[in-house]
């Protein structure tokens, strides 16, 4: 029997063609299934997609600001799994904090002072108010490291966590809402250093990128007025989740905003995100969810 390469151009030619065809089903393999994972909150790369928000997730140089110093009444455990961390870069709080630093027009806005803003689920409002925040479900979970002890979780800290509906409005300020308090709240760390908040996915309003805000305070009794906070970050989202999330009914005028702005454009993420970008996982039918390390100096 002749060896293959004794049987000319034609054997070779034949060769080359069932190749290439077993290579055009695999990437059409390939291509149904990133298809199929457009529902899902985790479902790519953001450096991958084609949207315009994928375009610089940059690297982020972090920040020491002063804010982080100071002796911590808070407990310090071992239980982190990483002796490597950074400092989460500090980040404004912007026109809508509700930590008792600005006025709403009525008066001072303080969510810090409602009875019941210590809570978990955060997406109904409280004290007085009723309204209920609709949206794709999120589960926030911070996990608070102090990066001048190996990375050791911080137990004890209270997070004031706070952002937009998923029509880009902020309970408290903006108009139609401003009666309302969802989507704030504050939770203490626990023995891991976790703090963990149920809330829904924010929408994208004109001009930022999508986010969520957060105070880091040394405990709930301190974490009563802006003044005692230890640091103000922000949290940002892999581009895959926010395609798959604006793309729901819920969500009017999230897309058009999205595609819009990019990291490398948005005034707070354009020099970097790298320490901020959450990990997101699940889909928008059961609810997702967003996992953050938050390195602060104590």
């Amino acid at each position: 029997m002749p060896h293959l390469h004794d049987l000319g151009l034609v054997a070779d030619l034949e060769r080359l063609q069932a190749q290439r065809a077993e290579r055009r089903r695999a990437l059409a393999w390939l291509a149904a299934g990133a298809a199929g994972l457009l529902h899902a909150c985790g479902g790519g790369d953001d450096e991958g997609s084609t949207s315009s928000a994928s375009t610089s997730s940059g690297s982020s140089s972090g920040s020491t600001s002063s804010s982080d110093t100071g002796s911590s009444t808070g407990s310090t455990t071992s239980t982190s799994s990483t002796t490597t961390c950074a400092l989460i870069p500090e980040e404004t709080a912007g026109p809508y904090p509700g930590d008792g630093s600005n006025s709403n027009g009525s008066g001072v806005a303080n969510a810090l002072a409602l009875s019941g803003i210590v809570r978990s689920d955060i997406r109904s409002s409280i004290d007085g108010a009723s309204a209920t925040a609709s949206g794709v479900p999120l589960t926030v979970v911070l996990q608070l490291v102090n990066t001048n002890a190996s990375c050791a979780s911080l137990e004890g800290y209270a997070i004031y966590l706070w952002h937009c509906d998923a029509e880009g409005r902020y309970s408290m300020y903006s108009s139609g809402v401003t009666g309302e308090n969802y989507l704030r709240g504050v939770q203490v760390t626990n023995a891991d250093g976790q703090a963990r908040f149920v809330t829904i996915f924010p929408g994208c309003y004109s001009g930022r990128m999508p986010h969520i805000h957060f105070e880091v305070y040394r405990s709930t009794t301190t974490a009563t007025d802006y003044a005692n906070k230890l640091k103000t970050s922000q949290l940002a989202f892999p581009d895959a989740p926010c395609q798959a999330v604006y793309a729901t009914s819920t969500y009017v005028g999230s897309a058009a905003n999205y595609a819009k702005i990019s990291f490398a454009t948005d005034n707070v993420f354009s020099d970097g995100v790298t320490l901020q970008l959450a990990t997101v996982t699940g889909d928008t039918t059961s609810g997702c969810t967003a996992t953050l390390e938050v390195g602060i100096s104590v």
